[in-house]
């Protein structure tokens, strides 16, 4: 169900475990955060939207087995959803197996003007250890950014700093990318040192405290452009400030 026009929200949260709470606690949280919105659907093999009436036992039942199922708004002309996949430590930051929760939006006003309310909920909601939202397809620009080789480019073709694997990065709350709106638990915000009073006073601006200690930041007041330079000159003087993001400092 995703468009082209959509906005993205992904969290690594540690991994899930048989009668995991973490999904309803999502659900909910995205629910209060997107006026009208109720996550009540799944989705058939063949991709029509299936009403789920008793969706809380349901799912509760599904998490039983360390599962979180893709639910969705049931709106084809306006989809909203929202999944969790478990992910190895094999390629996990400090070899930790890891839960992601992947959400997806429609990009208009009204998803634009809650996403940082959309992204606290499912990043509280999954107790991650960072997250972001971003326009739909900003991961192939992250991509490029991804250091393969140790005698690759300095930087990417957006000019933009090359980034360690993630596998490669010693701990799981250290954030691999920035995005254009960046969640940052308690224990990540420590990691990469923020915030500086004298250094953030700008980000500070844009940022707010979430309830269990960690952060939201946003780093331009629209979705981020790529082609837009004011965009990118953000993103770069963000990274310039956040050397341990993408393991480019040492911890």
């Amino acid at each position: 169900m995703t468009t082209p026009d959509a906005l993205t929200f992904i969290v690594h949260a540690p991994a899930i475990v048989d009668e995991d709470a973490r999904a309803l606690d999502v659900i909910h949280g995205m629910e209060k955060a997107l006026p009208g919105l109720r996550l009540a659907w799944r989705i058939s093999e063949g991709g029509r939207p299936i009403a789920l009436p008793h969706r809380d036992t349901w799912l509760a039942e599904m998490t039983r087995d360390g599962k979180f199922p893709l639910l969705c708004n049931g709106d084809e002309s306006y989809p909203v959803t929202v999944v969790g996949r478990g992910r190895s430590g094999r390629l996990g930051s400090g070899g930790q197996a890891r839960f992601e929760v992947h959400a997806e939006t429609p990009l208009d006003a009204p998803a634009i003007a809650a996403a940082a309310a959309v992204l606290e909920a499912v990043a509280e909601g999954a107790r991650a250890y960072w997250g972001h939202a971003s326009p739909y397809g900003y991961g192939s620009e992250v991509a490029q950014q991804f250091r393969r080789s140790p005698h690759g480019p300095e930087r990417s073709p957006r000019g933009l700093p090359m980034l360690s694997l993630p596998e490669k990065l010693p701990a799981p709350a250290i954030p691999w990318f920035l995005g254009w709106l960046n969640y940052w638990s308690a224990a990540a915000a420590q990691a990469i040192g923020f915030p500086d009073p004298a250094r953030d006073a700008e980000l500070l601006t844009r940022a707010r405290r979430t309830a269990s200690g960690g952060w939201i930041v946003q780093l331009t007041d629209a979705p981020l452009d790529m082609d837009n330079p004011a965009h990118l000159d953000a993103l770069l003087r963000t990274y310039e400030r956040f050397p341990k993001i993408g393991g480019r400092a040492a911890p």
